[in-house]
């Protein structure tokens, strides 16, 4: 593996970083056509925060993962355990990804908090298989689990309640 000055590698922290913001933009365009003619104002629920917290909160979640995939792959000497790495955030990403289709594309909240329990369970499965990998990774996901668990309320509330 070639790594640059100060040990980084380069290559494989740029495709990280394209996979994970991949998903943050599918995932930002299918909010984007669901947020607009004021369906998701109607459901959601009073403890919501401010539209604006969301992109911020995301995009620094996004950087983690980010980060979390990077140390994974470059701490990993194994290929079988590279490929399961691949395999673990590709279901993670595309849950994320399904998630934000059902709830603002399909305007089916109750479909969408199924595939958020799959994807917390990922995330607690991702965060497993790191910790074995590099601490660091597993501990850069913790933040993820749990604004996806508080996004895990907020849907349960606006689907349920």
């Amino acid at each position: 593996m070639k790594r640059g000055k100060k040990g980084i590698a380069w290559s494989i922290l740029f495709w990280c970083f394209v996979a994970v913001f991949s998903v943050a933009f599918l995932g930002s365009i299918l909010t984007s056509q669901g947020l607009k003619d004021g369906w998701y104002a109607s459901v959601k629920p009073a403890i919501t925060p401010p539209n604006w917290v969301f992109p911020i909160v995301w995009t620094f979640l996004f950087v983690l993962i980010t980060i979390s995939l990077y140390i994974s792959l470059v701490s990993i000497k194994n290929k079988k355990i590279t490929l399961k790495i691949y395999y673990l955030f590709g279901i993670n990403f595309l849950l994320n990804v399904l998630w934000t289709f059902f709830y603002f594309c399909l305007r089916k909240p109750a479909l969408a908090y199924f595939d958020l329990i799959l994807l917390m369970i990922s995330i607690a499965i991702l965060i497993s298989f790191t910790w074995r990998i590099n601490k660091k990774s597993a501990w850069l996901l913790i933040p993820y689990l749990l604004w996806v668990g508080f996004a895990g309320i907020l849907n349960y509330l606006s689907a349920f309640a």
